[in-house]
């Protein structure tokens, strides 16, 4: 490999991407973020940076794309690289793999959003020192993506823990904002929840708002779910709804209250380190991800 080499790297969110050309080292050498518009507006946008960026920097030799879902993983289906069944409108069937492919010009590695921020944090984020850990993501939507034993659990078709049901927090009366099942955990505390539920986006609510009760309450409920069911030795938790600073503190309090003592295993038993913010910030778990995603599907067709 060149140490000019280029990689082409897309975090494609609900409601923006992120598009980055990097050098061989893994810095970027240029991005770009634009809102998710409709897919023909938003691969416009995509083509037109990369064609500029590969006028100044060169060609890349792979490229790494994390998408937001749910969308088909599984490369003998005849969908894949497709996003599915989404409540965003008018990207149901978008086909965002083989768009990126085409503007690209090189081997697409295509994970999850969530999953290529997990890979990101176990390269050079909060994930270093641990195999086994989750990254949480809650923003446009909830998704977790898993470590295991040091490499991203993959399966076919990707888990969607953002729509698990977990117990109503007392006195919450919202129906909720999923327009597949309703009060799911997503339905209940992703951004967009909030802001239907509340009038108001979660950035904005004040601190002592019961907004924030409530989303503590089901975000740990998250928390204990993962940690019966996967043994993980961390949890990260990410995405815009998770940004205020005090957040992260009620949500520890509520995990510990719920789990009360039971089997908590060595990692869970603190939660102050068990549940945990990511370091990565700019560039995003996902987009340093993604740029590694990029790598490997340049290995890959070179071998």
């Amino acid at each position: 490999m060149s140490n000019n080499a280029t990689y082409a790297a897309v975090e494609a969110g609900g409601t923006k991407f992120i598009c980055a050309l990097s050098g061989a080292d893994g810095s970027i050498l240029e991005q770009i973020t634009f809102p998710t518009r409709t897919p023909a507006e938003t691969f416009g946008d995509m083509k037109r940076f990369f064609v500029g960026a590969v006028d100044k920097h060169g060609a890349p030799i792979g490229a790494g794309l994390a998408s937001f879902g749910p969308i088909e993983l599984d490369p003998a289906a005849p969908s894949f690289g497709q996003i599915g069944a989404t409540p965003k409108a008018g990207w149901t069937g978008a086909d965002i793999l083989g768009t990126l492919a085409e503007i690209a010009g090189t081997p697409v590695l295509l994970d999850t959003d969530v999953n290529a921020a997990a890979l990101g944090e176990s390269r050079c984020g909060a994930g270093q020192d641990v195999d086994d850990f989750a990254y949480v993501t809650v923003g446009t939507g909830i998704g977790v993506g898993i470590m295991q034993g040091g490499r991203v659990r993959q399966v076919f078709p990707h888990t969607e823990m953002g729509h698990m049901r977990v117990p109503r927090a007392q006195g919450d009366s919202f129906e909720g904002g999923c327009p597949f099942h309703g009060d799911c955990l997503e339905g209940l505390a992703c951004g967009p929840a909030m802001a239907a539920r509340w009038g108001l986006p979660a950035e904005s609510l004040d601190e002592d708002h019961r907004g924030w009760k409530f989303a503590s309450h089901y975000i740990a409920a998250l928390c204990v779910n993962l940690t019966y069911s996967l043994r993980v030795q961390r949890i990260l938790l990410g995405g815009g709804v998770m940004s205020p600073n005090f957040l992260i503190d009620r949500v520890r309090a509520d995990y510990t209250r719920m789990m009360a003592g039971y089997a908590l295993g060595s990692h869970a038993a603190d939660a102050q380190s068990f549940i945990a913010r990511p370091l990565l910030t700019d560039p995003s778990p996902a987009l340093v991800g993604a740029i590694e995603m990029a790598r490997r599907a340049a290995d890959a067709g070179s071998a």
